[in-house]
């Protein structure tokens, strides 16, 4: 029987300009799975979910979602497909409410307004504070706000497969505790997560499957709690 991928990396190689940032990165996320894409600094993570959402190109390899080959597809055809990100640094429209940040991240969808208030009436029992903060001005929000806004505007675009990078980047231990509870939740209602996260603990932790990139390469993949529980893994990232 066929695992039913989502998602489907092979081969990927990217370049800016001269520098060869993905050496051939492969990856896989089944639908309903969590994957953490975990490594230091400079690894080629973010690198990998530009590549993913369009916004770069690779020079070789493919990016396959749900069999349609998307590599070459532009960002927001990507989006209209079904992937959404959230990126590192949330890039929230801070000169705009939060109310409309969201209708923004609703664009792609053709559905009546009745039902996109219904989501965004949604996405305010997932985050009180927001509902009572929808008149606010986004750029006036605390920076654990404007993370749950960014998650909430990619949401919105009732996304089938929601990359996260970095979500708890710069952020308070009580908010990403209240982030990563939102995302088990999200796991827990089915959506597919591609995660990428500094709080290597935090990500296995809560994701199905991993993969560890160094310098451009995928190194090891597994299990997440295999590699929760790996010398290595413990050594280099999780401060053992």
């Amino acid at each position: 029987m066929k695992d039913n991928y989502m998602l489907e990396i092979d081969d990927l190689h990217v370049y800016y300009d001269n520098i060869h940032a993905l050496k051939g990165i492969s990856l896989k996320i089944k639908k309903g799975e969590v994957v953490s894409l975990i490594g230091a600094n400079g690894a080629g993570k973010t690198t990998t979910l530009q590549t993913i959402s369009g916004l770069l190109h690779p020079k070789k390899g493919s990016v396959k979602f749900e069999d349609t080959d998307i590599t070459r597809y532009p960002t927001h055809v990507i989006c209209e497909k079904g992937i959404a990100q959230v990126p590192e640094g949330r890039r929230i429209f801070a000169r705009l409410p939060v109310k409309d940040n969201l209708k923004l991240g609703s664009f792609s969808i053709n559905d009546t307004s009745e039902n996109l208030e219904k989501d965004r009436a949604g996405f305010y029992k997932i985050f009180p504070r927001m509902g009572e903060r929808k008149n606010q001005l986004a750029g006036t929000l605390s920076g654990g706000e404007q993370q749950m806004l960014a998650m909430g505007r990619a949401l919105m675009s009732r996304p089938k497969l929601l990359i996260l990078d970095e979500p708890s980047m710069g952020l308070s231990p009580l908010f990403v505790k209240e982030i990563f509870g939102v995302i088990k939740r999200l796991k827990e209602d089915g959506v597919t997560i591609l995660l990428v996260e500094q709080n290597a603990k935090m990500a296995l932790a809560i994701a199905d499957y991993a993969y560890v990139l160094e310098t451009g390469k995928i190194t090891l993949e597994g299990k997440a709690k295999d590699l929760l529980n790996n010398p290595d893994i413990k050594k280099a990232y999780l401060g053992a």
